[in-house]
Parts: C-alpha cells; structure tokens; sequence
C-alpha cells in the first residue's frame, strides 16, 4: 500500500504502527480497514469510513466537552462552546491527523490524489474520527478517553481555543451593528457525491455578500462569514 492511496487490506507492520501511535490495540481489523478507507477506494460492495465518521464526531465531542468542563471550571457556557468548536473543527482534526501520520494509512482512489489540499485536509479529519469511532466501539469511553486526552489535553489549555467562530461572531455583530441577522444560501453544489464542494453566499442587511466554498454546507458558511468579518475590519485576517 502506496502513501494515501488505494490498496490491500492493513499490513501487521502498520497495524503496529498504528496501535503504537493510538495506544489501542485493535481486535477487529475489517473494521479499522474500513475506518481508513475513503468512498472512492472502497470497491464495487465494499464499505468505508463514513459511517464510522459519523459515530465518531459525536464521541469527539462528548469527550471533548467533559475534558473542557472539568479543566475550564470558571467558564460560562459561551466559553465552553466557543472551545469546544475549535477543538472538534476540521483544522484541528487535520492536525492530529498529521501528528499521527494518519497519510501513510489512508486508502484512497486516484480521484483523490488530485484533490485541491483544503479537501485533503477534510479527508485527514474525516479518518480521526472514524479512527475514535473504531476505538470507541472495541472498548467504549474507557478506552477512547486515553486517546482524546493525549491528543487534545494540550491543545485543550491553549488560550486561542477560546476563540469565537465566524458564524456566531458574525450573528453578534449584524445584530450590534445593523440589527439584522446574517443570511446564508447555497449558491452552488459540485463535486462527485463522495467529495462534493458548497458554495455559500452571506448578507448582512443590504451590505455586499460574500462567498465561500467548502466540503459541507457548515464549513463554507463559517469561511464566507469569516470573510465577510475581515473585510468589514472586525477581525484580522489570519
């Protein structure tokens, strides 16, 4: 098996290797095989990792949001949920992604390979969660704490967690300043079904729109009302 591309079932080698960086020792090797398989790789009756992704998102954020009630004892809920979205967002997930050299593990068609790298980076944290979901099932809580922990305690206590996403932050503003709320629509869908791509318009009252694409309707409305937040000079650009 090539580096993120399609091809046999795991090896013994990177199942050490990846029981190594995980901490767990996986008992059912069809099902992390399939943890790591994206839709274009998985074959004609095969299985990929998109419903382990969708179990594994919603593990993330429970054990993230105890984590966070437990170190963040003097935060309100704002503040927690504030934390809690940047934690669980795809940048984050990309980045423990890379920590854990999840590409070398990643079974993808050649379509992929020739993807811009902001879907790239979806793909990477789509594989964490179907990787904690993996977890999750084999040994439940107890066995997928240890593994969130490692990998987010850290981030968890870095203040710039605390940071207020685009929508919400935007939604204050509009109110604030034009008392009006921000309104979102879909002005584009491409993309295979596997990997589709959202273009989202934002106006505030009668302001200028702005767009911005992304691999889910929610991660282009936050990109476009980030924009439109840099571009009325109410955060910088970073």
């Amino acid at each position: 098996m090539t580096k993120a591309q399609a091809g046999p079932r795991i090896s013994p080698d990177m199942l050490r290797r990846l029981e190594d960086i995980t901490g767990h020792r996986f008992a059912d090797a069809e099902r992390l095989d399939r943890a790591l398989t994206h839709a274009s790789a998985r074959g004609r009756g095969g299985r990929d990792y998109e419903r382990l992704e969708f179990l594994g998102d919603r593990v993330l954020g429970l054990c993230v949001a105890e984590m966070l009630f437990a170190q963040f004892q003097a935060a309100d809920e704002g503040e927690l949920s504030v934390r809690l979205n940047q934690l669980v967002n795809a940048d984050t997930l990309a980045e423990v992604a890379d920590e854990l050299s999840l590409n070398d593990f990643i079974r993808t068609g050649s379509d992929v390979r020739q993807l811009r790298d902001s879907h790239r980076k979806n793909l990477r944290a789509d594989v964490v969660e179907s990787l904690i979901a993996t977890i999750y099932l084999e040994g439940g809580l107890d066995a997928v704490r240890p593994f969130i922990r490692r990998y987010w305690s850290e981030r968890a206590a870095n203040a710039e967690a605390a940071r207020r996403d685009a929508m919400t932050e935007l939604q204050e503003w509009a109110h604030q300043a034009h008392g009006v709320t921000p309104a979102y629509k879909v002005v584009a869908r491409t993309g295979p079904d596997h990997d589709p791509v959202f273009t989202v318009s934002v106006t505030v009252g009668t302001m200028k729109p702005e767009t911005a694409e992304g691999r889910s309707k929610r991660i282009a409305e936050q990109a476009a009302a980030s924009r439109m937040l840099v571009r009325e000079k109410v955060r910088d650009d970073d």
